[in-house]
């Protein structure tokens, strides 16, 4: 078993070659005082924008335009703070995971839960979207302690990747109603097919990525032979 300290971290994401850079430079220019725990902090108010901002929609969509500005503080924070810390070498291996993951973790209900509240997505299907990234979640902290690979992102997509997403859907809500199709269980949206595929997508690769691994760990950890009478 691994230590946070000992294990490999994987972000291979679409945007890497933007966002890396920019995160070493906003790590290079952050002022003396700001510590990494100021920035996980950072990362939670912008969670809580997106939240309010969610709700709010439903009196006037240019919330719709905060939330995405939530999206931006919360990239910020949660992306930087990590960045901070190595690039200072003030790392804590344990307390950092810990704090970083399990806030990151709350961070993602408020978003998925403001969606839902909002009057562009149903709330049920956003509850699906947040058990679909809460079970990834406990795949990729499962996976970090049995055989120390953090990998945070899948086919180049990551939390980057999934922001972008987040702040392209609310610009599509704010200027254009989206069409709606009647099924035997209700009326659902565009924007629900969305979320809802993201859902899918989701749950599919929790199924499958733990599968495979189980596969893989049972040739590396074989069963001990039976004692012989």
């Amino acid at each position: 078993m691994t230590t946070p300290k000992d294990h490999q971290r994987v972000n291979d994401i679409l945007l890497g070659p933007i966002e890396r850079p920019a995160l070493r430079w906003l790590a290079a220019h952050s002022p003396a005082w700001m510590t990494p725990d100021h920035l996980t902090a950072i990362g939670t108010f912008g969670a809580f924008v997106i939240f309010a901002s969610y709700a709010l929609s439903g009196i006037n969509p240019a919330f719709l335009w905060l939330a995405s500005l939530g999206l931006l503080i919360n990239w910020y924070g949660d992306s930087l703070d990590g960045t901070l810390a190595r690039y200072r070498n003030i790392q804590r291996p344990k307390y950092g995971f810990f704090v970083d993951h399990t806030v990151d973790a709350f961070n993602e209900m408020l978003i998925v839960l403001g969606l839902g509240l909002s009057p562009y997505i149903s709330f049920d299907v956003a509850a699906l979207a947040l058990v679909g990234y809460l079970l990834m979640s406990v795949f990729v902290y499962v996976r970090t302690f049995v055989d120390g690979v953090f990998q945070i992102s899948y086919s180049k997509f990551g939390p980057t990747e999934v922001r972008v997403i987040l702040a392209i859907l609310n610009t599509l809500m704010f200027f254009f109603v989206a069409p709606t199709v009647t099924l035997p269980f209700g009326t659902v949206t565009l924007y629900d097919g969305v979320v809802g595929l993201i859902a899918v997508i989701l749950i599919v690769l929790f199924v499958v990525s733990s599968w495979q691994k189980a596969k893989e760990l049972s040739q590396i950890d074989q069963r001990p032979a039976s004692p012989t009478q």
